[in-house]
């Protein structure tokens, strides 16, 4: 990352980000300009927290048809069930956790994981605190180098810095590395990618980017699929401007996708058929 005074602005200014920043910024405007939205707001945020927990547990091993997840009221059954039941409570918790953000993220990211991972099968003593020197990581999709643990808390407390000091960079590119860092990192001993994905989006909402919640990158992250998301996060590790702004763009594209479904929502219950 750089080391600029505002090293996610100069983020912000890598070649292929300003485009991506825009595009997503007319993606979500399509969203809030529909004239569902102006009557359903509260169903469009609802169907994208639900579709938006699908795409991040299909990310995480559990790729559910959206019907099942829709109908399911029993998430501890198995680790898929778990990994669903998950995605569903923090997305439910993301809108409780804004005003807290800005001023301690470290302490937003330590709740998230005790929501995810809380009567998931995590013993009590690994919930809700980074891991220590050690103690193993359970995330099986993601093969990035792991950090040590003095490493992690080092970066942790640096975003932590960047977040709070705020900052003129675009809040796609906030959201994204905010949710690659925490990937890269894998801080916590299990459900880091559930918890990176809820924090982007927190990001998103949190921005006035997308303040109702209309727009889950989880589902485009999904969609794009999960070979390219390892792919794009190897980059983002990597550390270069090239491989930085392709992550970036990445992220980018998949709040377009989830503002598309959204979009394709709104039709839906214009035509009557939703």
């Amino acid at each position: 990352m750089s080391t600029t005074a505002d090293p996610l602005a100069a983020l912000g200014a890598l070649p292929g980000v300003p485009e991506a920043v825009d595009s997503v910024r007319k993606a979500v405007d399509r969203v809030y300009g529909h004239r569902v939205m102006r009557r359903r707001s509260n169903e469009i945020t609802a169907e994208a927290a639900l579709r938006g927990a699908r795409g991040s547990a299909a990310l995480s091993g559990a790729d559910w048809a959206l019907e099942e997840v829709r109908r399911r009221t029993d998430f501890s059954i198995d680790e898929e069930s778990r990994t669903v039941g998950a995605a569903l409570r923090l997305t439910a918790e993301a809108g409780q956790l804004l005003s807290i953000w800005r001023q301690s993220p470290l302490r937003v990211l330590a709740r998230l994981h005790l929501v995810a991972a809380g009567g998931a099968g995590v013993s009590d003593e690994l919930v809700g605190r980074p891991r220590l020197a050690g103690e193993p990581v359970d995330e099986p999709l993601v093969e990035l180098p792991l950090p040590s643990a003095g490493e992690v808390a080092g970066r942790l407390e640096g975003l932590s810095e960047l977040i709070i000091a705020g900052g003129s960079a675009p809040a796609l590119v906030t959201a994204a590395v905010v949710h690659g860092e925490l990937m890269a990192l894998r801080p916590f001993g299990s459900h880091n990618g559930l918890v990176a994905r809820t924090a982007e989006r927190i990001v998103l909402i949190g921005s006035g980017l997308d303040p109702k919640s209309v727009c889950p990158a989880e589902v485009g992250h999904g969609e794009l699929g999960r070979a390219a998301y390892v792919a794009a996060l190897d980059g983002y590790a990597s550390g270069t401007p090239e491989s930085m702004a392709a992550w970036i763009t990445h992220c980018g594209r998949a709040v377009e996708l989830g503002a598309r479904e959204s979009t394709a929502v709104c039709e839906a219950l214009q035509r009557g058929a939703a």
